[in-house]
This record gives C-alpha cells, sequence and structure tokens, in this order.
C-alpha cells in the first residue's frame, strides 16, 4: 500500500512546452512530434498525445494546476537541431508569473568559450534566468559531463551562485559519455556548486547513487526514468541517504504531467522523502520559490 501524503506544493524539474520548439511536439505530422508519441509511449503514458493540448504559457500552467503542480522549471535545449533561445524561453516564464522557472542552455561548441560565458551571465544576471543547462553528449563535438571546456561554465554557476543542469540518460548518441563518475569529478572541483544530473544518468542507476553518496552537492533527477526498469534504485536511496538529493521531474511532454505526479506517488517513498523530492529539495536548490507557505495555507483551509 503506498503511504499517504499530505496535500503539499510539487515542483516539478524538467518541464519543456511543446510549443517551444519541433523537438517537443509543436508541428503534428513531423518525424518529430511521431518522435514524442513514441518516447511517450516508451515510458509508458497512458496518453501518447498529451502535449498537444497546451498552445501557450496559460495551457501549460493550466496542466500544471490540473496535475496539482505549483511550479514548472523549463530546461531547454541549445544543441544542433534544438535551438531554445533564452530570451524566448525568459519571456516565456514571464508570462507564466513566477509558477514557471527558466533555465538558461549555451552551445560552448558554437560560441566558443568566451561567448559561452558571457551568454551564461547575460542569461543570468540580465533575463533573471535560474540555472544554466550543459548538454555536454549532445553538442556537435560530444563530450563527458567533465570536459574541460564545460569548466568554465560550471566556474560562472557557481560564481553566480545557480545550479549548473545536466543532460544525460539512454537517449546520448554516444553511451559511453553518459558516465555518472564524470560527475563526481564535476562535484569535487567545484564543491558548493548544486549540480541536477537530469534524467538520472539512467540506465547506470547504481553508478549516480554512487556519486550523489559521495558529494553531498549532486542531485538526482531521473523524471520519467524513474518509472523505468531499474528505477527502484532511485526510490531505495531517496528512502535513505539520497533523501536531501532527490527530485522530482515530469519530463513533460514525454510523459503526461498529472500522471507523472500520480505515478511518484506510488513508488513507496516515505513521507519524508516525498515531500523533500516533490518541493523541498527544489526549494533550497534555488533559495526559496515563493510558494511553499502559501501552498501550505490552502492546504490547511
Amino acid at each position: 500500500m503506498s503511504e499517504a501524503y499530505p496535500t503539499t506544493p510539487v515542483v516539478d524539474m524538467r518541464n519543456r512546452p511543446a510549443f517551444l520548439h519541433a523537438f517537443f511536439g509543436a508541428q503534428p505530422n513531423t518525424p518529430q512530434f511521431e518522435v514524442v508519441k513514441w518516447l511517450n509511449k516508451r515510458v509508458g503514458s497512458r496518453d501518447v498525445e498529451h502535449f498537444t493540448r497546451a498552445k501557450d504559457p496559460k495551457g501549460v500552467v493550466a496542466e500544471m494546476d490540473d496535475a496539482g503542480i505549483s511550479v514548472a522549471v523549463m530546461v531547454a535545449r541549445s544543441v544542433p537541431g534544438v535551438r531554445v533561445s533564452n530570451d524566448d524561453l525568459a519571456a516565456v516564464a514571464a508570462e507564466g508569473k513566477k509558477r514557471l522557472v527558466a533555465i538558461a542552455s549555451v552551445d560552448p561548441i558554437e560560441l566558443g568559450r568566451e561567448a559561452a560565458v558571457a551568454e551564461a551571465r547575460r542569461a543570468i544576471k540580465t533575463l533573471g534566468m535560474r540555472g544554466l543547462n550543459l548538454d555536454a553528449g549532445f553538442y556537435g563535438t560530444p563530450m563527458r559531463a567533465d570536459d574541460y571546456r564545460l569548466m568554465p561554465l560550471y566556474e560562472v554557476c557557481e560564481q553566480l551562485g545557480v545550479p549548473a543542469f545536466v543532460m544525460s540518460g539512454p537517449t546520448t548518441p554516444d553511451l559511453r559519455l553518459n558516465d555518472p563518475y564524470a560527475v563526481d569529478n564535476v562535484a569535487k572541483t567545484f564543491p558548493k556548486l548544486p549540480i541536477v544530473c537530469c534524467h538520472g544518468f539512467y540506465p547506470n542507476v547504481r553508478e549516480i547513487v554512487t556519486v550523489a553518496f559521495r558529494n553531498e552537492n549532486v542531485f538526482v533527477s531521473p523524471d520519467m526514468y524513474t518509472f523505468c526498469p531499474g528505477g527502484a534504485g532511485y526510490v531505495e536511496a531517496a528512502n535513505g541517504f539520497m533523501a536531501d538529493q532527490f527530485l522530482f521531474g515530469s519530463s513533460y511532454p514525454f510523459r503526461p504531467m498529472k500522471q507523472g505526479v500520480e505515478d511518484f506517488k506510488l513508488l513507496g517513498l516515505s513521507r519524508e522523502s516525498y515531500e523533500k523530492a516533490t518541493y523541498k529539495n527544489a526549494d533550497r536548490l534555488f533559495g526559496g520559490l515563493g510558494l511553499a507557505v502559501k501552498d501550505r495555507k490552502k492546504a490547511a483551509a
């Protein structure tokens, strides 16, 4: 029997509105649209076309309300074939009126070191974005997460006090680069930097859990892969030492928001671990999201 959880805020740590780009399903009757449906099916979505409902930021917030999600963290991409500009994403976040949080992305291969660092600083300081996404294995020149070309970008994050988001998972073009141990090197080089491992380096569950054990600044966000074979290892760790480092994410549009919340409640997390994963850890990670107290009052009303 699953734990009975109280009504609390939920922070979705990986959410990308479909309208942002064809890669996320913005254009029906295209190969990209079919891929979004295919991946939804692979990760157990009951409705593989759910992502077509939200046409704008208002629609995304409506989907969040239906799912019981307080804040959605939008982690876009800047890699060949998937370019979402920081200005465009920041504009979407502004329309979300604090319900949508934008994470910047830069491509150090396309921009070069100095321009990538400058864009990261501009996105965070000028546009108000709350972190930086790095797609190490997906750039034109694929690399490990601890590649020397990424070090200046991690340094910027540490200096500006925002988390670094590291893309990983089984869709990495060269699976040898889906290496959790690279994060161990980054975490030790930048011990004050919170590092969010998007997709939890699945299927290398034991390895990323080991890295999190060694480094308290490593956060594991397996999102849709939590529900794939072997995902129970994340939950076991989250019920133990990794309680303060585990994060909920829906992976929208590749899995429905509401189903993600519902399925997360069935994982067998303790009440304390569930509350930490769904909002307390994220709130601490970002230095406050401004919704927890408000939502608690609503729950008590």
